[in-house]
């Protein structure tokens, strides 16, 4: 069934719009073996963008191979090593005997546990169960890297919600033993992504952290309303529906080009719509869209101490700068001018705000809609 908009999930094919450039830079990078570093707000498309280039490169079967994996469930250093080396020989595996062949070449007295489903649609599944006395780190690390070599290819490692390693125990000494040995590698490269922008920024942007400049950094702007007004106009029509170029440009302006919200406001816009879309229905729309979103809001917000909220609603009245200055903190009730500082460095941490050059702004933009609603200005 073809979808007319999707959100929520990483998209493909017809529902994946422009990123021309940046598909070409991320397919160079990895053609030329170098790392790769994206970073982004969240639900921007940085995983739809990583796995349209693997897709891209699996066509072409030239000798690179991508392995994707996502560490979100990792909690500790062992874990990631598990999830690593487990998606490692799965993915460099064509296979099941493979796996279990590559392990005792690579990985010495490892024995994977393999477990097959019932359902013949349904991949295996493998567990290696590593404990800290079993093998050593650098060991593991350095696994794609002799399977690279011994099968005469490049291997690229592509890493989501990479932004877990920083909240790993004794995270710093981790990242020095993951760089340590990755940096030395010449079959190998990666590709690092994650969807918290703040986390990212400190690993990898902070001079004193051990990923400091340890490959080629994107940051992910939003898509531009020229490249989504012929999208959203394209797939209305595959619907037997229509809307106009300035009301799909106005869907655009609502979210602020938000590409999770471009599709989901798009799609809420043509359930609403008969024949032909109105700006009634991009309203209703915008309605439903802060009520979908209004339950997470609210558990993000319920902890958030007064400063913090009158903080987020001095933002959403436009105020972006010149915090400190006494009419607006007294307007807003922020306290004095020591709390700014904290109230910036708290909300950046929570990743509800965002700090640019431009002054300081919300991350989500149905957030903002929401503030909005529920604490009218």
């Amino acid at each position: 069934m073809e979808k007319a908009f999707i959100f929520g999930v990483s998209v493909s094919g017809e529902n994946f719009t422009d990123r021309i450039e940046e598909t070409k830079r991320i397919r160079m990078n990895f053609e030329n073996g170098l790392n790769t570093i994206l970073i982004s707000p969240r639900r921007i498309g940085k995983t739809s963008l990583v796995n349209k280039v693997c897709d891209s490169l699996a066509k072409k079967q030239e000798n690179i191979h991508t392995v994707r994996m996502d560490i979100y469930d990792c909690r500790n250093e062992y874990d990631f090593y598990n999830k690593f080396a487990a998606t490692i020989l799965k993915s460099t595996s064509t296979k099941i005997e493979q796996v279990a062949e590559t392990a005792r070449e690579f990985l010495g007295r490892i024995v994977p546990k393999i477990s097959i489903s019932p359902d013949p649609s349904t991949e295996y599944s493998i567990s290696l169960g590593i404990r800290p006395k079993d093998i050593s780190p650098e060991e593991i690390l350095s696994l794609p890297e002799k399977i690279a070599e011994k099968k005469n290819m490049h291997i690229v490692i592509c890493i989501d919600e990479f932004q877990q390693i920083g909240d790993f125990p004794d995270s710093v000494s981790v990242q020095k033993r993951l760089r340590g040995v990755w940096q030395h590698q010449h079959h190998t490269s990666y590709c690092l992504y994650g969807s918290k922008k703040h986390m990212m920024e400190k690993l990898f942007q902070n001079k004193r952290m051990p990923f400091y400049m340890f490959g080629d950094t994107m940051y992910l702007k939003n898509i531009q309303t020229e490249d989504w007004i012929p999208f959203i106009c394209n797939r209305f029509g595959t619907k037997g529906k229509k809307i106009s170029e300035s009301l799909a440009a106005e869907i655009c302006r609502t979210v602020e080009n938000h590409s999770s919200y471009v599709q989901q406001l798009a799609w809420n816009v043509m359930i609403e719509t008969e024949r032909e879309a109105t700006a009634q229905n991009l309203k209703d729309a915008v309605q439903k869209l802060v009520a979908q979103c209004s339950p997470l809001f609210i558990q993000q917000t319920e902890s958030l101490s007064s400063y913090q909220m009158n903080f987020l609603k001095a933002i959403c009245s436009g105020i972006h700068s010149g915090f400190s200055r006494q009419s607006i903190m007294e307007n807003y009730n922020l306290g004095s001018k020591s709390n700014i500082s904290r109230l910036t460095k708290s909300l950046i941490d929570k990743e509800l705000i965002d700090k640019t050059k431009d002054g300081i702004f919300l991350t989500d933009p149905v957030f903002r809609l929401w503030i909005q609603s529920e604490y009218p200005l």
